[in-house]
């Protein structure tokens, strides 16, 4: 059975610096972003178009949705398959270019995560598990760029 889920927000720029949007140099591309419930995050544009590159921008929030998006299902995953990790960390990097007639797009991330297992025999059914992973993360298929992932599996100790 389909489930229907929602989300909402609130985007509020907070650049005016006084003259508004008069020249593209005279306004702050800062904001903050409300979730009902949640911390405010204070963000900006990327660098290269005027942003502070002291806060996180939408480009970046994308590439963190689609590695949180993985791990979660990941873990998930593991779990209900008898998998025990005990550390996950993923290095991910995106590719961007702009392109004058459209704004630009992505054109590839890749996700390289640094898992652990508890156990050498859990390593073959945890390399699996991330083509699985991908195939159900609801970020990952919702964008139309390809989202690669360079998984790193060892054990502990």
């Amino acid at each position: 059975m389909q489930k229907t889920h929602t989300y909402q927000l609130t985007v509020t720029w907070t650049g005016n610096t006084g003259e508004g949007t008069t020249s593209y140099r005279g306004y702050s591309r800062e904001h903050v972003v409300e979730m009902a419930g949640k911390p405010p995050l204070t963000a900006s544009a990327d660098p290269a178009f005027r942003g502070d590159p002291n806060l996180p921008n939408p480009e970046d929030f994308l590439v963190a949705a689609l590695s949180e998006c993985h791990m979660l299902w990941y873990l998930a995953l593991c779990s209900s398959s008898g998998v025990v990790i005990t550390d996950y960390r993923d290095e991910a990097s995106a590719t961007m270019v702009e392109v004058p007639e459209t704004g630009g797009h992505f054109t590839e991330v890749v996700l390289r995560p640094k898992v652990v297992v508890a156990d050498p025999a859990m390593l073959p059914k945890a390399r699996a598990l991330h083509e699985q992973a991908h195939r159900k993360c609801y970020i990952a298929n919702s964008v139309n760029f390809p989202v690669h992932h360079e998984p790193e599996i060892t054990t502990a100790g």
